[in-house]
């Protein structure tokens, strides 16, 4: 027989800061969906120039394979990521949620917290934010908490190293 069900695990309560969306958006315009939509415009226009026979059924091929999926990206991911994206710092774990098609969700004991680094890629700082890593002594890896802006990355760095510091634990 098994014991009382375990209560569901509540969202953590901070949400990242909303300048992550337009990051998250040029994330996907240079990786994804940029890429895409160029291949359909180069591919259209070389069909155009050289097998204009093509066109009728090449244009509806690259709507669907290339230009709605490529559109479809840019306009969910950043808003579907920033829904998900979530961090809260208790008296005991630090919590975080990520991810936007696969979702993860992890909770480190502050006991286990070995580093905090915060890190400014330049996309990130053109638009003010940066990313938290903190380092358990754990084999599952890190927790990453992206889409701060500089002064709460640096506020949360801060309260992590100390919280760790006060708690006892293995990981010094």
């Amino acid at each position: 027989m098994s014991g009382p069900a375990a209560p569901p695990l509540r969202p953590p309560r901070h949400r990242v800061d909303p300048r992550a969306r337009r990051w998250w958006t040029l994330q996907a315009l240079l990786t994804l969906s940029g890429p895409l939509l160029l291949t359909a415009l180069a591919l259209a226009v070389l069909s155009a120039l050289f097998f204009p026979g093509a066109l009728p059924w090449l244009g509806p091929l690259l709507l669907v394979v290339l230009v709605l999926p490529a559109v479809g990206y840019l306009a969910l991911m950043p808003r579907w990521r920033y829904a998900v994206h979530a961090w809260e710092l208790g008296g005991a774990a630090v919590y975080a949620a990520s991810g936007w098609f696969w979702q993860k969700r992890r909770i480190a004991p502050l006991s286990r917290v070995q580093t905090v680094d915060t890190v400014r890629g330049p996309l990130q700082r053109r638009y003010g934010l940066a990313t938290v890593t903190v380092t358990t002594a754990s084999t599952a890896g890190d927790i990453k908490i992206t889409g701060l802006s500089d002064a709460d990355a640096e506020e949360l760095s801060r309260r992590i190293g100390e919280a760790a510091q006060d708690v006892p634990g293995d990981a010094a």
